[in-house]
């Protein structure tokens, strides 16, 4: 027993020394704090609904180091939004602006929900009218022959 937790601390040990926490490139605390900032306010091209900050991505990686880099330049965050924004489209921004291409984007949703609801609406109309509906004397005498037959 000894010698398989020997064996397993043994496997365990290469890849915990591999491991290293990232260090930020740059010492300024300043470029740091304009290199996170807009790294939570651009989306991870290749995640799925992430910033970049909150993306392993080595892509999102590669793009926070672009950010950092134009940054230590002395760019503004705006001239770094901008950049991104021709280089990759509205789709890098994580809230991207409302114009028309983005319209059915920001309206899309509430569309949908709209749509949803008139559809409840609607069968739940048509289900009360099926259910409120009483039987006619032919139907209520069917019924009652059915239930006799039955018992």
């Amino acid at each position: 027993m000894r010698h398989y937790l020997v064996l397993i601390l043994m496997m365990l040990l290469p890849t915990s020394l591999l491991a290293e926490e990232a260090k930020p490139l740059a010492i300024d605390p300043q470029l740091e704090i304009q290199v996170h900032r807009l790294s939570t306010e651009l989306r991870c091209l290749v995640c799925q609904n992430q910033t970049l900050a909150d993306s392993d991505a080595p892509l999102a990686e590669d793009l926070r180091v672009e950010i950092r880099e134009m940054a230590a330049k002395g760019k503004s965050d705006q001239e770094i939004i901008d950049y991104l924004v021709a280089r990759y489209g509205d789709f890098v921004l994580y809230r991207p602006p409302v114009k028309a291409t983005t319209v059915l984007l920001w309206a899309g949703p509430f569309l949908l929900l709209l749509i949803g609801l008139i559809g409840l609406v609607l069968i739940l109309r048509s289900r009360k009218q099926i259910i409120a509906t009483p039987l006619n004397i032919d139907e209520s005498r069917k019924v009652a022959e059915l239930l006799n037959k039955e018992s």
